[in-house]
């Protein structure tokens, strides 16, 4: 499977999906930056990566980070792994970008 595909944050139907890249086994929780690909990578402290407490570790982040009530954030694709498509409703991509684009590896 071709991995050269480019992911960008991008306006869905009353919110903004874009993809994440799960790094699990951190000392904290946080924005890394974002990838070639345009996906986000953030580090969680729960492992592995694909485990449902792992993906509740990302939602909560996200939600505190963005300033959204958990149940407008989905999973969308990847909940058993790595890379994950985020769907997050009620919001706009330029305030996902200003809230979790801002890092820099």
């Amino acid at each position: 499977m071709s991995t050269d595909r480019n992911f960008e944050i991008t306006d869905a139907k009353g919110g903004a999906a874009f993809t994440v890249r799960v790094v699990t086994r951190a000392v904290e929780t946080e924005v890394v930056g974002v990838q070639e690909d345009g996906s986000l990578k953030i580090r969680l402290q729960a492992t592995p990566a694909g485990d449902e407490a792992a993906n509740t570790e990302l939602v909560d982040f996200l939600a505190k980070h963005l300033g959204v009530d958990k149940a407008k954030i989905e999973i969308v694709a990847g909940r058993d792994g790595r890379d994950k498509l985020i769907s997050v409703e009620g919001i706009t991509t330029a305030l996902v970008e200003e809230k979790l684009g801002g890092a820099s590896e």
